[in-house]
């Protein structure tokens, strides 16, 4: 029988020919946050334990082959701010690239993340967290494209004009007619449809409108932990006809039932001293830590992780499951998985559970790989047949809701 260490150390082997394509990292967002990008003062270069969950030789620990860099722009920034915001968190990642040419390869196709692997590089890709960053506007939507933008998640934890967010009231019922709109237009480009966030209902419309794989980039089961971020069975079941990709996440409110209250008042805390519930800073952690040693926080662990990745195996089956691990987007991380050097204490787990090297391979970088490699060829397909659309959102949804 296979003990602990034996487990972690066919882990760290595995990783090395089949390494981790994770969906989601907040490093922009928090690069922005710590230093406003001034890349001298937090380098990654450098190990930012105590900083930042991410940097170079951490990523390299953990197995990291490919990362979507999170562009995420707060919901709260709206209009042209958001689009500027956008365009500043894409700037950081391109610097980050031109700062760290021999770790982190830019790669804007399937092909170019193989080759970055193949060159022992990180191939790194963005992601746009929420539609309000294109502002109501298809042509927005191809410059974000354009500038490398390779997944757009369609909302972020508010309603959009267009489409409904998991954590707010309902609004349009899903996604609006403009809201089709995009998701054809992101088929058409190539950009792919990201679902994390997003209420059930726009789940299913943007399911039944894609006629490319879907992804949801960070997101868990909700039958192992009943958050609202995460994927009811009936949508993880859609994916086989789809061909998309559930990406669980470690953050612990989404994936341990016990942390989904204590967050909660957490959360609580942070707006009662004035800050945002999402900060990161070195203040709004000073209050969390007070917070958590009067209120001890439930602790998530790399076993809590696979419990979702079991559960969501069985529904969706072992091609569409992935890892979107969300650091740097969140306070908290799972015991195991405090960084992104935690990577192969997950593998290790999911190999004590029985899980074969095929199946690992499928879900650290085979899955994504090829759920990339489809929306391009949707694309090509989509592009000979027709146009760009300029189609408006007062067009299609009326004045009233612009």
């Amino acid at each position: 029988m296979e003990s602990p260490t034996d487990h972690l150390s066919r882990a760290r082997e595995l990783l090395a020919a089949h390494p981790v394509v994770d969906g989601h990292n907040d490093l922009p967002w928090a690069l922005r946050q710590h230093v406003r990008y001034d890349l001298d003062r937090m380098d990654i270069a450098s190990d930012q334990t105590g900083r930042l969950h991410t940097d170079i030789p951490r990523l390299r620990a953990g197995g990291v082959g490919a990362q979507f860099w999170s562009v995420y722009v707060r919901s709260d920034l709206a209009g042209d701010e958001a689009v500027s915001a956008t365009l500043e968190q894409i700037d950081a990642v391109t610097q980050l690239l031109a700062r760290y040419p021999a770790d982190l390869a830019g790669a804007l196709t399937a092909d170019d993340v193989e080759k970055a692997r193949s060159d022992g590089r990180i191939a790194s890709l963005m992601g746009a967290e929420g539609g309000h960053s294109i502002n109501n506007s298809l042509a927005t939507l191809r410059a974000l494209y354009t500038l490398g933008v390779r997944y757009m998640t369609l909302t972020h934890n508010d309603n959009i004009a267009w489409a409904d967010s998991a954590t707010d009231e309902p609004g349009v019922g899903g996604l609006s007619a403009f809201g089709h709109e995009v998701v054809r237009e992101m088929n058409r480009t190539g950009m792919l449809v990201d679902l994390s966030h997003v209420a059930e209902t726009t789940m299913r419309d943007a399911i039944a409108t894609s006629v490319a794989p879907v992804v949801f980039s960070h997101s868990s089961s909700r039958a192992i932990c009943d958050h609202p971020r995460n994927i009811p069975d009936d949508v993880l079941a859609l994916l086989p006809g789809n061909g998309g990709v559930a990406m669980a996440t470690f953050v612990p409110k989404f994936i341990l039932p016990a942390a989904v209250e204590w967050t909660q008042a957490a959360d609580e805390n942070m707006r009662a001293h004035g800050l945002h519930h999402l900060d990161t800073t070195p203040r709004a952690m000073e209050i969390h830590e007070a917070f958590e040693a009067v209120h001890p926080r439930p602790i998530a662990t790399a076993a809590t992780v696979a419990d979702h990745l079991d559960h969501m195996r069985e529904v969706a089956g072992i091609d569409h499951i992935g890892i979107g691990g969300d650091f740097d987007g969140t306070a908290f991380t799972p015991a195991g998985l405090d960084d992104v050097a935690g990577y192969p204490n997950l593998i290790a787990e999911l190999l004590a559970r029985g899980w074969s090297d095929t199946d690992l391979a499928k879900l650290t970088w085979q899955n994504a790989v090829r759920v990339l490699r489809a929306a391009e060829d949707v694309a090509t397909d989509l592009r000979a047949r027709r146009g760009p659309s300029n189609a408006t959102i007062d067009q299609l949804d009326g004045a009233t809701t612009a």
